[in-house]
């Protein structure tokens, strides 16, 4: 069983998975195949691109860095989530997929856009808007249903990258915090940050030197340069109701 699993590759499950991953949490990701983000003719107003950046980029440094975290993929469409026991929901969940085995996990964070038929086994208060249906969460993401979680538009965040991004990392926070893990704070410091005030590194920080700093700096410099060497001749996708010729 799964400490985590994500149902949707989009910025907000991406963001919650390299959180929950990083912090030591087995975490899968569900994919169905395309982000909303993959309609982006260019992504311009996402803080650290000061002329914008592919959107399609994005999307993949980003599953790029999830998967370095540690987080698994498996594409396919999950169509119904129910307790292992209905009696326990400490127990875990169980994800029907479309044409693949079922899946257990601990905790279950939605950040699919904009299909949530799947929950309504569950029961976690979703709401209805014209033809979609959003689902109600606290502060950290958190609905009716213990252990299962919305991020993203789908928790009626707005329909922005950055928005999604920091809401899936809220929530990925919220089910670390959930789950028990030793964790205190996702941090990389500078070498005697805690240890030159008497302290313990605390739990999910790291203190390096300054040649591993650099080391790191050379590497990240090395990749976003590999990155965006050459164009990206990935088209952007465009709304399924527009009639193309």
């Amino acid at each position: 069983m799964r400490d985590v699993c994500i149902v949707g590759g989009g910025v907000a499950g991406l963001a919650a998975s390299i959180f929950t991953a990083r912090a030591g949490l087995d975490t899968l990701v569900v994919d169905g195949g395309e982000s909303i983000l993959a309609r982006n003719a260019s992504l311009e107003n996402y803080p650290g691109f000061p002329d914008g950046v592919d959107a399609r980029r994005y999307l993949q440094l980003s599953r790029e860095q999830a998967r370095s975290s540690g987080v698994a993929f498996e594409l396919g469409r999950v169509t119904r989530v129910e307790p292992v026991d209905e009696t326990d929901l400490e127990a875990g969940f169980v994800l029907e997929t479309e044409g693949g085995d079922p899946l257990e996990a601990r905790r279950v964070i939605a950040a699919s856009w904009s299909d949530s038929d799947y929950l309504v086994p569950l029961d976690v208060g979703r709401i209805q808007r014209g033809s979609k249906h959003f689902v109600s969460v606290d502060e950290g993401g958190r609905t009716a249903v213990d252990g299962v979680y919305a991020a993203g538009r789908l928790a009626d965040e707005p329909h922005q990258t950055i928005v999604a991004a920091g809401h899936g990392a809220k929530v990925g926070l919220a089910a670390i915090h959930d789950s028990g893990a030793n964790f205190y704070h996702d941090w990389v410091v500078p070498e005697g940050y805690f240890t030159g005030r008497g302290r313990e590194v605390p739990p999910g920080c790291e203190e390096i030197d300054d040649a591993e700093r650099r080391k790191r700096d050379e590497q990240a410099r090395q990749r976003l340069l590999e990155a965006f060497a050459e164009p990206l001749e990935e088209e952007p996708t465009m709304h399924p109701s527009v009639v193309e010729d």
